[in-house]
């Protein structure tokens, strides 16, 4: 039988047993070190699982700069594939001019004549008159073509980057590329709309859109446009934000735009001292001609004033295009 007597101290003894057994369990885990050993194992898995991460997504990175550098050299390579001599049909496409190059060659020599028929009239030789005409029908309206096509391009740049902007704000509506791209066509002032047009009738007709894309470069050969077809290009290959990629690119537009004012603004003072320098010698061979013919007409008349006359347009040229270099920037 239990004694009664011993009951306080089998109790005492009760709790020193679990007071001892609390005590180890959480006094031995410090003491061994197990503690610590977990710690460390799940810093060193947590730390792996980084690791891992990491490790995926520089892979993921690595593959996309891989995608992106192989799209862009095949854009290149495309290009330069492409790169042929520009012909009288294409020049007249760039410049927005509807007609045929046997309709250019007509009103060219029509334009020739002309010149040559009025010089003949005013009592000039007959050499001269073939020389002017023959100037006139060829070097006249290629630079009334390079002109057109200038301003032209000019005007695409001015509203291209709001192009762009119609683009981007549909894409976060959720509308697709093609129907964004139709907007541009029927709403976007000239240049701008004829060119989409053209892109849009093209692709809904089975075209794909990258050679929608090298068609509109031939016809607006412009960076700019160079810039946006490789970025749909990309998109379309590697993915991505097109809304925040587009958005970049007019950002960039905008500042390239920006820049080019202050470039002109800067060297507007010089190229207004160029104008001056290269009239001022025609301006006062003019004025000496009418004030005084027979002292200037020397210089045309005596064989030592045509080597004078030759040696003075040299330089006269020269100078031109030296200040011609000085204040014409790339950028």
């Amino acid at each position: 039988m239990f004694d009664p007597a011993l009951l306080p101290y089998a109790i005492a003894a009760l709790a020193a047993i679990s007071v001892g057994l609390v005590v180890y369990l959480v006094v031995y885990p410090h003491l061994s070190g197990e503690k610590q050993a977990r710690k460390r194992r799940a810093e060193l898995a947590q730390s792996h699982t980084v690791r891992a991460a990491r490790r995926a997504k520089a892979e993921v990175a690595n593959t996309r700069r891989k995608q992106v550098h192989q799209t862009l050299k095949e854009l290149e390579e495309r290009q330069k594939a492409k790169k042929e001599k520009v012909t009288l049909r294409l020049r007249l496409l760039r410049a927005g001019i509807d007609a045929s190059p046997r309709d250019y060659w007509i009103a060219s020599a029509i334009f020739g004549l002309g010149v040559g028929g009025v010089v003949m009239i005013s009592g000039s030789s007959p050499i001269t008159a073939y020389l002017l005409a023959f100037a006139a029908g060829l070097g006249v309206p290629r630079w009334l073509l390079h002109f057109l096509t200038k301003r032209r391009q000019a005007k695409f740049l001015s509203e291209f980057a709001n192009a762009i902007d119609v683009v981007v704000r549909g894409v976060k509506t959720g509308l697709p590329l093609n129907d964004c791209l139709a907007i541009i066509a029927r709403e976007a002032p000239e240049p701008i709309r004829s060119e989409f047009a053209e892109l849009v009738d093209h692709q809904r007709v089975g075209v794909p859109l990258d050679e929608c894309f090298d068609r509109m470069m031939e016809r607006m050969p412009l960076p700019e446009v160079g810039f946006f077809s490789i970025v749909l290009a990309i998109q379309a290959q590697a993915g991505g934000n097109l809304a925040e990629a587009l958005g970049n690119l007019s950002q960039v537009l905008r500042d390239r735009k920006t820049l080019q004012g202050k470039v002109k603004a800067l060297s507007a003072e010089a190229k207004a001292s160029a104008m001056i320098l290269g009239a001022l010698p025609v301006f006062v061979m003019t004025s000496t001609y009418f004030a005084s013919p027979e002292y200037i007409s020397l210089l045309w008349k005596d064989p030592f004033g045509h080597i004078l006359l030759a040696i003075g347009a040299f330089w006269m040229s020269m100078g031109i295009f030296v200040m011609r270099k000085m204040i014409n920037f790339k950028y």
